[in-house]
């Protein structure tokens, strides 16, 4: 089902009026950072538009703090040093608030909670948990480097050795998924609404097994000490108290379906 038009213009319309009482950034500049590999919350569509749940919430958020956005790309592995050596104002792609990260980055408060899910091949009978996974050594897990699925997968799955070769690494979140749709690969651990939305584009070629993993806060990140964290914040709770931010994870992952 799709959410009606004027719902959601309903929605959007109610930042007119929380903008009185938001900071004004007053038409200030914020660059900002993504991979656009992590759908729903940024992605490529068909047409090589970059699309998804934190597109839509910048958008808004800059509405109601009276700022411009304008991106730039990079790969995982490099925004949170890019971002903590200020070749950016902000970072976004899924990002986990922990500790670790809060050494390099200022957060935001969190906008999102997540929890890890196990997303495997539709005919997948091998394996239907995580006991079972790690029990059979022929088994294969993909995973970007340094993210909360390969921390996962290493210390909740595995055996806690970092290097262990069961875990096959890849630059982008898309790549392992292909790789498991290609059988290089027997396992993916994800967040549960990007999981579901992959599930749901595959026609039945993936699904998920076994129980939840974990729980995440996603959270925008700065160069440590930026002001732009106190509007941002203010924004996020006000999108949190008018349900802006429940209209956007209903059109992104109940009504949403990736690749159409």
């Amino acid at each position: 089902m799709k959410i009606a038009a004027a719902a959601l213009a309903g929605l959007m319309l109610t930042s007119a009026a929380v903008a009185q009482d938001m900071p004004d950034l007053a038409g200030r500049e914020i660059v900002i950072v993504t991979e656009n590999a992590y759908p729903p919350l940024q992605f490529l569509d068909a047409s090589g538009a970059a699309i998804g749940w934190e597109y839509d919430a910048m958008a808004e958020i800059a509405k109601r703090l009276n700022a411009v956005v304008s991106y730039q790309n990079i790969s995982w592995d490099a925004m949170i040093p890019a971002v903590s050596e200020g070749q950016f104002d902000l970072g976004m792609t899924g990002i986990t608030i922990r500790d670790d990260r809060k050494e390099q980055v200022d957060f935001s408060d969190s906008y999102m909670t997540s929890q890890m899910v196990m997303m495997v091949r539709g005919d997948e009978a091998r394996f239907a948990d995580k006991i079972s996974f790690a029990a059979d050594p022929a088994l294969l897990m993909a995973a970007q480097p340094g993210t909360t699925p390969f921390y996962v997968g290493v210390y909740e799955v595995l055996d806690g050795d970092e290097a262990n070769p069961r875990i096959k690494l890849f630059e982008t979140f898309g790549a392992t998924v292909e790789a498991l749709k290609a059988g290089d690969v027997d396992l993916v651990l994800t967040d549960g609404t990007a999981g579901a939305g992959y599930v749901e584009a595959s026609a039945g070629g993936l699904k998920i097994v076994g129980e939840k993993l974990g729980t995440e806060d996603f959270g925008f990140i700065f160069p440590k000490g930026s002001d732009l964290v106190a509007p941002m914040n203010a924004a996020i709770a006000s999108m949190k108290a008018d349900a802006t931010i429940d209209a956007l994870n209903k059109k992104w992952f109940l009504d949403y379906k990736l690749g159409q």
